[in-house]
């Protein structure tokens, strides 16, 4: 009762919708265009900008910058990346570990830049806390702890049930590992910000303005064509909508809710004074964030993928997701069952098929694109656009090529996911078998994962 469903997101009707942008007038031209204009899309252009003030850089934007995943997701900052283990096998440990100190060094990189700018997006660095609920979940716990340690996270904790508890009241947490590269944001407020800065230094931004199709040397909407050196793709769980791109990336969907504001004596029931961002290690896992506001924002994935690469409208979700949702929290917060949601909504992700996310610039054609960050993109995305900046300054000679044109995930390529019906047949029953494995989990104690998750993973092309 009362709960809001969809209007993008709880943090649009917190904070406000942004002011239209005017659409692209028609045909012109620039040095660089960006297709997109979400975190990926803005913070290349910012980059750029600050680094070449005199390149003519456009902003191209369905709807208004943030309406995607950028404006829906669970406000996670932190250092995970897609596809961090294939890229050891395929280019070696240690250049993984150059991807992983990349990436730790992107959540310091967007803090400093948002306190440069002064920038309000409710930053708070109480880093990431991971946790398991039960025995098979600990052993995973203690594998991915070891394993985050080998790639270079010396400052990285492992906690037990006790020292869990000191930190959040969660029932039946038996461990967590917790990493100082991670904080909670506002992400509304971040990418209403970031698009301000980009304006000011004189990128031209057009909103309402859907590209169909990208070809060398050109981005055509239907008002008009933007003809550039580069263009640069930035569409991440929308990258179906365009021209040739239907199999590209798969628009996984992922939902949320948030409560109503928690009273002093809920929250001191529950903790949490650290505000760290909080996952677990089910197999079809959560992520949640307490709220500068006071509330529980807490996300997963409802009903995984729409057929056909179809996105939702607007943010709205199934009835039968919110509950799901809500259900889990209440099984880690069993005190605030009578907690009124305020707010549920979707968004979609990019998921390559190898699930790795990418960076590349095709210097024979000047297409570029950044993306398929499987739900890891607050942070991923700062790291694509400083190395899509570098990508292009190099091919442009503006530039040496720089560290991060080095790093494995750069121009790695995979293949496209299947066909319909075997696209939404496939992903269907991977999450329902991963929800099958977490309940006998859950059920029947073991320390041994669920053989069903490791079916699961084969399906999905994991690992």
């Amino acid at each position: 009762m009362g709960t809001v469903n969809g209007g993008i997101s709880y943090w649009f009707t917190e904070d406000g919708l942004p002011a239209p942008r005017e659409p692209l007038p028609g045909d012109t031209s620039a040095d660089v265009v960006i297709v997109g204009g979400g975190y990926t899309g803005l913070w290349t252009a910012y980059y750029l900008k600050r680094a070449d003030p005199e390149l003519r850089i456009t902003v191209l934007e369905q709807r208004f910058c943030g309406y995607g995943a950028s404006g829906r997701n669970g406000g996670w900052l932190y250092n995970g990346i897609a596809g961090r283990d294939r890229y050891a096998r395929l280019h070696g440990h240690e250049s993984a570990v150059r991807l992983q100190k990349a990436m730790n060094g992107t959540v310091a990189e967007v803090i400093r830049v948002a306190a440069e700018e002064k920038w309000s997006a409710d930053l708070h660095q109480g880093g990431v806390l991971e946790v398991a609920l039960t025995p098979a979940q600990l052993v995973r716990l203690r594998a991915f702890h070891e394993a985050e340690r080998a790639y270079g996270e010396d400052e990285r904790l492992l906690l037990g049930a006790r020292e869990t508890a000191e930190r959040i009241r969660i029932a039946g947490a038996v461990g967590s590992s917790w990493t100082p590269h991670g904080a909670r944001l506002h992400p509304v407020k971040l990418v209403k910000a970031l698009a301000a800065s980009v304006e000011a230094l004189g990128v031209t931004v057009h909103e309402s303005t859907p590209v169909t199709e990208i070809r060398p040397g050109h981005a055509v909407t239907p008002y008009g064509t933007v003809r550039a050196p580069y263009v640069l793709r930035c569409t991440e769980g929308f990258t179906a909508s365009l021209k040739g791109q239907r199999r590209t990336w798969l628009p996984m969907n992922s939902s949320m809710i948030t409560t109503e504001p928690l009273t002093e004596e809920q929250w001191e029931s529950v903790g949490w004074a650290g505000r760290e961002a909080l996952g677990d290690m089910a197999h079809a896992y959560m992520y949640a964030q307490r709220t500068a506001d006071g509330r529980i924002a807490l996300g997963g994935r409802g009903v995984p993928y729409r057929f056909g690469s179809r996105t939702d409208n607007d943010g709205g979700t199934q009835r039968a997701t919110a509950r799901e949702l809500r259900a889990v929290l209440t099984r880690f917060f069993p005190q605030l069952a009578g907690v009124g949601i305020a707010h549920a909504w979707s968004g979609v992700l990019g998921v390559p098929r190898d699930w790795c996310a990418t960076v590349t610039l095709d210097r024979a054609t000047g297409l570029g694109w950044a993306g398929g960050y499987v739900g890891s993109g607050v942070a991923t995305a700062n790291l694509a656009g400083r190395t899509l900046r570098d990508l292009v300054r190099h091919d442009a000679g503006r530039s040496g090529a720089g560290e991060l044109a080095a790093l494995p995930w750069v121009n790695h390529r995979v293949r496209k996911w299947e066909p319909e019906p075997f696209r939404w047949l496939g992903v269907q029953g991977m999450y329902a078998t991963y929800r099958e494995a977490d309940r006998r989990e859950r059920v029947g104690r073991g320390a041994a994962s669920s053989r069903l998750a490791r079916v699961a993973d084969r399906v999905a092309g994991r690992g």
